[in-house]
């Protein structure tokens, strides 16, 4: 594996990811990513120096699956025209983002080979590499578990008596779930399998 590209590849990814999240709130009616400047594509105004440099240079340096994170982009769901139904697909901008670029980089790869480039060439090894990068950020993303994107779908069918605190639990989730998640990855193999199944499915399309 090359550590870098994955790296390199990684933090982009995550950039588009919370931009997306940004952007459609803006396109729902809530300026709040906009009026603090988060709707750029600068990744210096997104780099959480935890979750996107120093977690997964720790996680790729001790060869397991490189997660992260950048900066939330702030969304002030009150905010949106229709807040119990928008705020959902503003969750899902994110994977959605993922999944386009897992799918190009698959659309590299495709045409590379059709174009007679070995399996080996720098094309289609970056192809790969954008693929499953971003197809493991989006199904890790989908898990239905606060914070991450899914648990939006929880979200959507809590009363609304319970959002006040269904909000200050995923706050201060974060820091807890990563975690519970690179414990996960040191005393078990689920990551191993979840993964590589997932990279199996991924290289079969092609």
């Amino acid at each position: 594996m090359n550590l870098w590209l994955w790296f390199v590849i990684l933090v982009p990814s995550v950039v588009l990811h919370e931009v997306s999240h940004g952007y459609v709130a803006y396109r729902f009616g809530d300026p709040t990513a906009k009026q603090q400047h988060r709707l750029t594509l600068n990744p210096l105004a997104h780099i959480d120096p935890f979750g996107t440099v120093l977690m997964p240079a720790l996680l790729l340096l001790s060869h397991f699956p490189a997660f992260g994170y950048a900066k939330p982009v702030p969304v002030n769901i009150g905010r949106l025209r229709k807040p119990r139904q928008q705020a959902l697909w503003v969750a899902l901008a994110g994977p959605a983002v993922n999944v386009v670029l897992s799918a190009i980089g698959w659309a590299i790869c495709k045409i590379a080979l059709d174009s007679g480039y070995g399996v080996n060439s720098d094309v289609i090894t970056f192809g790969v590499y954008l693929g499953l990068v971003n197809l493991i950020l989006a199904a890790f993303n989908l898990i239905p578990i606060p914070p991450l994107d899914g648990s939006a779908i929880i979200e959507r069918f809590l009363p609304t008596r319970s959002l006040a605190k269904y909000y200050q639990l995923r706050a201060r989730a974060l820091p807890i779930f990563f975690i519970a998640l690179i414990l996960l990855f040191w005393f078990t193999n689920v990551a191993d399998t979840w993964i590589g199944d997932l990279e199996t499915w991924w290289l079969r399309l092609l």
